[in-house]
């Protein structure tokens, strides 16, 4: 505590804490695993140096960039929000214009889930107590706040000021506040078996292998609960193919075959905490050197209880891409420290905070409840319409 304390004062020198992890699959060395897949059908290739005394950078291949890094960590904080007290608040679609949703949607949104975290859509469309959230002391402080005058952000949205935000949903003519991430992680895999993209190909199976040649008439690809109807003696579309309703044997097209696991020699991870970075966080006006470093410290406490909880374990990134830690290290630039019991050191830095009047008005206390407004109720609805009430 005392170390992260003295690293977010207003003249600290401290570069950052940084931990480096060495991961494994969980069927051991070399088995392939399954890196994240972007738009085009590719993972996302590098060359890095290994070390300072490598003679050629190494070929690599982001396991899991960091993006994806920064929603598992919100995601953990969310999952242990009860423990630490961290603030919520969340978007409730328990109301009758969505029990209709299907049940793989949740039926709330926690903040410590928003895409955008408190520079959200979400945000921006939701009511409280039936007015516009935004218009409310709270959600117009939330709304307003920055870097430099973090107040509410502290007290709501400890998140933004780790994995950063950008207002740019509020319209050309208002606020369009940036802050960069303070805490970076990624998961790389070093030399990968191949430089070249491999592919699989895939069959799905049928026992009764029903015919896929004859088509389908009149069939509602949204709703097949409703029925459907064979149409023979006509050449089906693709589209009406007995493949497109879950029948009949389905061997991949080349166009449609996926990339291949990958195995690697290594794979690590490392994270890093930026005080530079955290340092550009102040409370705004009236408040001391203080008080902006004891928020600091709460934050930076914040970021490394998620980090300890979504990766202090084994951890499942994706199908087939499990992994376990089989070394790990912490330091402050070039000093070894030990990190341990994270939720103790939320609660100290909180306890702290408070003691020298930080804002923290969100901590320990219980979610507020907001709903979506009118033109977001309309929107989800048409995304996910009331197909029972249609037949009807």
């Amino acid at each position: 505590m005392s170390m992260l304390r003295a690293a977010c004062d207003e003249d600290a020198t401290d570069g950052a804490i940084v931990l480096d992890a060495v991961l494994e699959p969980l069927g051991g060395h070399g088995t392939p695993v399954n890196p994240a897949i972007y738009a085009g059908g590719r993972y996302q290739h590098d060359k890095r140096w290994e070390s300072a005394d490598a003679s050629e950078p190494t070929s690599v291949v982001v396991i899991d960039n960091v993006p994806s890094q920064a929603n598992r960590l919100e995601a953990a904080l969310e999952a242990t929000a009860d423990k630490i007290g961290a603030p919520r608040l969340v978007l409730d679609l328990t109301g009758e214009d969505f029990a209709h949703l299907p049940p793989h949607l949740p039926r709330s949104l926690s903040s410590l889930r928003w895409p955008h975290r408190n520079a959200d859509a979400y945000l921006r469309d939701a009511l409280l107590d039936g007015e516009a959230f935004v218009k409310s002391s709270v959600g117009r402080s939330i709304i307003d706040a920055t870097a430099d005058s973090s107040g509410a952000l502290v007290a709501w949205f400890p998140q933004a000021l780790l994995y950063g935000f950008w207002q740019s949903h509020l319209g050309s003519k208002r606020t369009q506040a940036k802050h960069a991430r303070a805490w970076v992680s990624e998961i790389v895999g070093w030399g990968p078996g191949s430089d070249e993209l491999v592919t699989t190909a895939a069959m799905k199976g049928d026992p009764y292998n029903i015919i896929k040649e004859v088509g389908l008439a009149e069939h509602n690809k949204d709703d097949l609960i409703a029925g459907w109807e064979l149409q023979e003696g006509k050449s089906p579309t693709e589209e009406k193919k007995m493949s497109a309703i879950g029948h009949g044997q389905v061997i991949t097209r080349p166009q449609d075959e996926t990339l291949a696991p990958v195995s690697f020699r290594r794979i690590t991870q490392r994270a890093t905490l930026s005080f530079p970075q955290l340092r550009r966080v102040r409370l705004g006006d009236g408040y001391s050197e203080e008080q902006d470093a004891a928020a600091r410290t709460l934050i930076g406490a914040l970021g490394l209880h998620a980090h300890h909880s979504a990766f202090g374990r084994a951890i499942a990134l994706r199908s087939g891409t499990d992994l376990v830690v089989i070394g790990s290290e912490s330091r402050l630039d070039s000093t070894e420290v030990t990190i341990n019991d994270t939720a103790s050191l939320v609660k100290e830095a909180l306890e702290v905070a408070r003691a020298v009047g930080v804002p923290t008005e969100g901590w320990g206390t219980e979610p507020i409840q907001l709903t979506p407004n009118k033109g977001l109720t309309a929107a989800i609805r048409a995304t996910w319409p009331d197909l029972g009430r249609a037949e009807e």
